[in-house]
């Protein structure tokens, strides 16, 4: 190799360096995204925080990630995960920049777990890659858990709340005045079904219609029973019918369906059973008579 190819070599490399310390030297000196401070994603980050643990620890490096996948053309995923979030009760008032930088993290925290493991056990390469696939996937299952949890209490609720809404309209209240008496009354101030009612008040006193706000409850929570009740008080509102009478009604169908679902689960209970029942079975026969089998098959009889 001549001298003036190495001399070449050596600058190539001396400015590839260069462009990569100023590449991340851009990165470094870029600010990270303002947290949220206003709205339900303010509030929901202001509790989590408060509460300390590990979010605390990771949230600023979150953020200053989340600003560099900000340029990102990934404009339908977001949509997609701005709709998850919503649906999750803005699960840690997380963006969607920052959920995919919790992904991310999540992942590179799974792989340094995994190297260690691979370090001290000797567990192999496939282990490290199952290590990177599962945190990649856990704030997705987080996020999922989360909606599942406030859709059952959405919908364990429901009916209940309808009908005290139902009765205190009857008593003379107006729609906004008898859900301000449920929320005030409710013992758990944690329930989802709470935040999705004062939620709904809050859209009313900053000027939504009653249509705009129940139609966003219902894309929070678009369970069956939410689309039916928000279908309810939107078809009654339109039609001029009395919406205490319309409410007690839905009220009852409700707890009707509820009804019929328990009855449906109970009986797929008793199939559902069979399975481990036969599998106990057989184990209790294959530990009494394996002795016997294999005295016969080795020719010393009982």
């Amino acid at each position: 190799m001549t001298p003036e190819t190495q001399l070449l070599q050596h600058l190539a490399l001396g400015l590839l360096t260069f462009g990569f310390g100023l590449f991340v030297f851009q990165l470094a000196k870029t600010p990270a995204e303002e947290a949220p401070d206003v709205g339900v994603k303010g509030l929901k980050r202001k509790a989590v925080l408060e509460e300390g643990g590990l979010f605390n620890t990771i949230e600023p490096l979150m953020r200053w990630l989340a600003r560099r996948l900000a340029p990102l053309p990934f404009h339908d995923t977001r949509n997609r995960i701005n709709t998850q979030l919503r649906q999750a009760g803005e699960y840690l008032g997380l963006t969607a920049d920052e959920y995919l930088a919790l992904c991310i993290l999540s992942s590179l925290g799974m792989l340094l777990t995994g190297i260690v493991i691979d370090y001290l056990a000797n567990i192999g390469g496939i282990f490290i890659l199952m290590f990177v696939g599962f945190g990649t996937i856990l704030p997705h299952m987080q996020v999922s858990g989360e909606i599942e949890r406030r859709f059952k209490q959405v919908n364990r609720g429901l009916p209940h709340s309808i009908d005290l809404v139902s009765l205190t309209m009857s008593a003379g209240l107006d729609f906004p005045g008898a859900l301000r008496q449920v929320t005030e009354k409710t013992a758990d101030k944690t329930d989802a079904l709470y935040e999705e009612l004062v939620r709904i008040l809050q859209e009313l006193e900053l000027g939504r219609t009653r249509k705009q706000a129940l139609l966003a409850f219902g894309d929070r929570a678009p369970t069956e029973a939410v689309r039916d009740f928000v279908s309810a008080v939107v078809q009654a509102e339109e039609k001029g019918n009395p919406l205490a009478e319309v409410l007690q009604i839905q009220a009852t169908m409700l707890r009707m369906r509820r009804s019929v679902a328990a009855e449906e689960s109970a009986a797929r209970a008793g199939v559902l059973m069979m399975g481990p029942l036969m599998l106990i079975f057989a184990t209790i026969m294959l530990i009494i008579l394996g002795p016997f089998a294999v005295n016969i098959a080795t020719g010393h009889g009982i």
